[in-house]
């Protein structure tokens, strides 16, 4: 096997998403335990929800072939690096890998890793073409990363945890619109009917800059409800920042190549949960 396809193959994973989701399944575990989970439960729910994740966006590629052509041709299934069979396989393996793990933690992990999984293959399949549906199918998707991470530690009803799912919901949700205000083109070719579609690319990113607007204004709220103390506050901060500078820029119709300052929102949500582990872990 040649370095490209490796390369190829490595790409088909999207790691930093991927990483993000295993993190959010960390950070669950920490908030639904009290405390640190064993460095089995951490590395196994870690392993299951990164895998799953890493499975459903390699699949992605693969439904998204014909209009990654026309939009995307520097991916690895149009741009050859990839073949169609082995991007398959690998979203395989994953999955096996991503239900394993979970089922090394338990049965209920084991239930709630397939249900993600299948929301995903049906995302992938189908759902993408419904517009806000397929944001909102999606959305919970990525959120059901911290209610695994809850199922893992036992407490699934963690009140802050719950609070995070939905956070981390609508701030994919927001992602999830913008990026088809960015791509209505795609859209309109590959027949979704996405909010940009349906109302044109200007209102959708107003949409996507109000969801996010409330992610800022949520973000208070583990400080006020007790759950979270003032340690926490500057990394929580410095994302509201980055969303709220990077909203700025993708509602200036002058703003260039618009979708890096989407890619900055996740990779500070990203840093932010890295953060609050980090502060987890020096506060004992």
């Amino acid at each position: 096997m040649n370095n490209s396809k490796l390369r190829g193959l490595f790409r088909l994973l999207r790691v930093e998403l991927s990483f993000a989701a295993g993190a959010c399944v960390v950070l669950a575990e920490v908030l639904a335990l009290g405390g640190w989970p064993t460095l089995r439960l951490g590395i196994l729910g870690f392993l299951s929800v990164f895998s799953i994740a890493a499975s459903v966006l390699a699949l992605n590629d693969v439904f998204d072939i014909e209009t990654d052509r026309i939009n995307a041709p520097s991916r690895p299934l149009p741009a050859g690096l990839v073949t169609k069979r082995e991007a398959l396989a690998l979203s395989g393996a994953a999955a096996l890998a991503g239900c394993a793990s979970a089922a090394m933690i338990g049965f209920s992990a084991f239930v709630a890793a397939c249900a993600m999984l299948l929301l995903g293959v049906l995302y992938d399949w189908k759902l993408k073409r419904y517009g806000l549906v397929g944001n909102l199918f999606v959305g919970c998707s990525v959120g059901m990363s911290f209610i695994f991470g809850g199922i893992a530690g036992g407490n699934p009803f963690e009140p802050v945890v719950l609070f995070l799912a939905a956070m981390t919901m609508f701030v994919d949700l927001g992602e999830e619109i913008a990026a088809d205000a960015l791509d209505v083109e795609g859209d309109r070719q590959s027949g979704s009917r996405s909010l940009a579609v349906v109302l044109g690319s200007g209102k959708a990113m107003r949409i996507a800059a109000a969801v996010f607007a409330l992610v800022i204004a949520g973000s208070a709220a583990p400080f006020v409800a007790g759950w979270f103390g003032w340690p926490y506050l500057p990394p929580i901060i410095a994302f509201d920042a980055v969303v709220a500078w990077s909203v700025w820029r993708l509602l200036d119709p002058r703003t260039p190549r618009k979708l890096r300052y989407i890619r900055r929102i996740y990779l500070a949500g990203t840093a932010m949960l890295l953060a609050l582990i980090g502060i987890r872990l020096i506060a004992g």
